[in-house]
């Protein structure tokens, strides 16, 4: 199911409701992606001060995929950019 994220918050329920419905607790998921329980805490409730790297970490150990709807301009640059194997 696609769900449009606009906020930091959008995020954390998205992140919140994964981990229920997986009835897991909160200290419990955390130990297992290896974040602390107060980051995850952080991003349940939509702190827009998390860091990147470890919001992607809770996302992939929770089975959540992140995907970004671009215009075609957009999505026809990225591939020429990557075509020609710039980062």
């Amino acid at each position: 199911m696609n769900i449009p994220i606009i906020s930091a918050s959008a995020i954390g329920q998205v992140v919140r409701a994964s981990r229920k419905a997986q009835k897991i607790r909160q200290d419990d998921t955390a130990g297992s992606i290896g974040v602390s329980e107060n980051f995850l805490g952080k991003v349940e409730r939509g702190s827009e001060s998390v860091q990147w790297g470890k919001l992607f970490q809770v996302l992939e150990g929770l089975g959540i995929r992140v995907m970004v709807d671009v215009p075609e301009d957009v999505a026809a640059h990225l591939e020429a950019v990557r075509s020609k194997g710039q980062p």
